[in-house]
């Protein structure tokens, strides 16, 4: 057992504001690395930080007290590299749907990532972001909310798999080892006009399910002109209630964890405080935009994700609820130097 299962505990919390500490990022140049990047290094609390971008296929812009390492981290060197002097890792990359890479970059990048941590003299805190796809979110029935003890059941595909895989071995490198780790769970990620997109009847839409898919090209078509939006159902005929999170909303809960004493060994779901129900979105987008709800037909479930916990120990709360989440992305209007670009669909 090192010194970071001690008496190393009493002193994380509260000091992380006093001292010079380095944060490797990885997946920074995502919707979520930027913007914690941005958060942490505009709040004057923070001044005290330095961020270490791990970046593979896209960079960042250079801007003070921020540092840009280059590499994928599946290859040990280019983790060793990236690890020197960081005292906390906020880890992200991940590669969706990719059976080609997936286990390299969830298993033996994380793996990487974490015996460095282990073997590092600055080590302090590693917070992971996880996801509901560990859970099977809306794939299986859940007929009580989900907390942090639920079991996990990945559900078909790689990437559900590779998610369950990083929970997994983080809760083994804090027993084994007694690293300072954390897991923020976090639920579908939302920014900007996404929640609009993940509505469209078009081949823009965002994420799944792809409701051009489900009903046809010529149903598409016409929901398309009549600015329709979809009501999904589930196996009942009832609209199903999915759960989302904003990104401004599980920044605050990565600032939240920083140095928390509490969150040590803990994982914490991440999301709006109710799931989304689509008839319910339906109806707001009626009364407030004129828009056309028209239900759909899937095999998936509602789901309920509990955030209490997080709430409780970490004193974090949402901002966005449904109608702030759909305002936000339908008023939504993109720079010219702005354009929609989905590296992942979803």
């Amino acid at each position: 057992m090192n010194m970071h299962s001690q008496d190393a505990e009493a002193s994380y919390e509260g000091d992380a504001r006093s001292k010079q500490h380095r944060i490797l990022v990885t997946g920074a140049a995502g919707k979520v690395g930027q913007a914690f990047i941005q958060r942490l290094l505009d709040d004057p609390a923070y001044s005290g930080f330095r961020v270490r971008a791990l970046c593979h296929n896209r960079i960042l812009p250079s801007r003070d007290r921020l540092e840009i390492v280059r590499g994928s981290i599946d290859q040990q060197d280019n983790v060793q590299r990236a690890m020197e002097g960081v005292s906390h890792v906020l880890h992200l990359a991940t590669p969706k749907e990719t059976p080609e890479s997936i286990m390299d970059v969830a298993v033996k990048g994380m793996f990487w990532l974490l015996e460095a941590c282990r073997q590092s003299p600055d080590f302090r805190q590693f917070i992971l972001i996880g996801g509901d796809a560990s859970l099977g979110h809306f794939f299986y029935p859940s007929p009580a909310p989900i907390t942090e003890a639920h079991p996990h059941r990945a559900y078909p595909g790689c990437y559900a798999l590779s998610k369950v895989l990083e929970e997994v071995m983080l809760e083994q490198y804090h027993i084994q080892y007694g690293l300072s780790t954390c897991c923020l769970r976090a639920p579908w990620i939302m920014d900007k006009d996404d929640f609009k997109y993940q509505l469209s009847f078009g081949p823009d839409v965002f994420g799944g399910p792809r409701w051009c898919d489900l009903v046809g090209p010529e149903r598409a078509a016409k929901y398309r002109e009549s600015n329709a939006v979809p009501i999904m159902l589930d196996a009942n005929g009832v609209p199903v209630k999915r759960n989302f999170v904003h990104v401004e909303d599980l920044v605050s809960a990565i600032v939240c964890a920083l140095d928390h004493a509490g969150a040590r060994g803990q994982t914490f779901n991440i999301c709006m405080d109710e799931p989304v129900d689509y008839g319910v979105l339906a109806r707001y987008l009626a009364e407030t935009r004129g828009l056309v709800g028209v239900p759909i037909n899937t095999p998936y479930f509602s789901t309920w994700l509990d955030n209490s916990k997080a709430k409780l120990v970490l004193n974090w709360r949402p901002v966005f609820d449904l109608k702030k989440m759909t305002d936000s992305a339908f008023e939504y209007r993109r720079a010219a130097d702005d354009p929609r670009v989905v590296w992942y669909p979803g």
